[in-house]
């Protein structure tokens, strides 16, 4: 058990990517608290992981709300005892299409989701790291995108959300090691599996799409929740107890 005991958030894990990493923590023996801002969805997730045998409760949020999220982290600590491990997977899109066609309801959404949540996870979940007995610190594992390393036109200002992902993590990592907090991120390519899929791919997923997107990546295959899971599965565990600041891309070469 590679997270024995080890409490965990998990945001957006209502569906996608976010419930593939809850699941596979909780299998590893994470106690998790599944977030999503969907409170049947959350409920879905943490209920069938219990039936399997794992820990996890769920708590609906929005983790755009700074008092939603403060909740958030207080659940965590009051089931747990403690905060480990905030894993910031929430994300969210305009649908592909010129820069200057995206409203600016849509562009305050996308950095609202992908931007903000770091920050105010940030705010609500360093204090109950550092408050961790034995000093034991924590980690934050933000799931950024290969589109904040490798951008292309249609996804501009989503594009740009990713990038400041990356660069805040790098930066976290700077100021909180002397805390025994880790930070590091995620860098996903395109999963056709996810709710925003047709969203990236701005329309119907169908094969023309599909095949743009898949040319691009050359071990062939599209992404899977798994292969994130894994990912966060290590950055999460006392194995990564000395990696900080860093990226990993969980892309089949995308960005090679």
């Amino acid at each position: 058990m590679r997270v024995q005991g080890k409490s965990i958030i998990v945001t957006g894990a209502g569906g996608g990517i976010g419930e593939g990493i809850a699941r596979r923590l909780a299998g590893e023996g994470g106690r998790v608290i599944v977030n999503d801002i969907r409170a049947e969805a959350a409920e879905r997730v943490a209920g069938s992981i219990r039936q399997e045998g794992g820990d996890a409760q769920a708590f609906a949020a929005d983790v755009t709300r700074s008092d939603d999220v403060r909740a958030l982290v207080a659940e965590a600590v009051s089931r747990h005892g403690a905060l480990d491990a905030m894993v910031n997977n929430a994300g969210w899109t305009h649908r592909n299409r010129p820069m200057l066609e995206v409203s600016e309801e849509d562009f305050d959404r996308v950095y609202a989701v992908n931007v903000k949540s770091i920050y105010l996870s940030a705010l609500h979940a360093v204090p109950a790291m550092r408050a961790n007995p034995a000093k034991r610190g924590g980690c934050f594992v933000n799931i950024a995108s290969t589109a904040g390393l490798r951008p292309r036109p249609g996804l501009t200002w989503y594009n740009g959300s990713k990038g400041a992902v990356i660069v805040t993590s790098k930066s976290m990592a700077a100021e909180l090691g002397p805390d025994n907090i880790r930070v590091n991120c995620i860098n996903p390519v395109f999963n056709p599996d996810t709710g925003l899929a047709a969203e990236f791919a701005g329309g119907v997923l169908d094969e023309e799409r599909r095949g743009k997107f898949l040319a691009s990546i050359p071990l062939g295959r599209f992404s899977t929740a798994l292969d994130v899971a894994n990912a966060a599965l290590y950055l999460v565990s006392d194995e990564a107890a000395f990696v900080s600041g860093a990226c990993i891309e969980v892309d089949g070469a995308r960005c090679v």
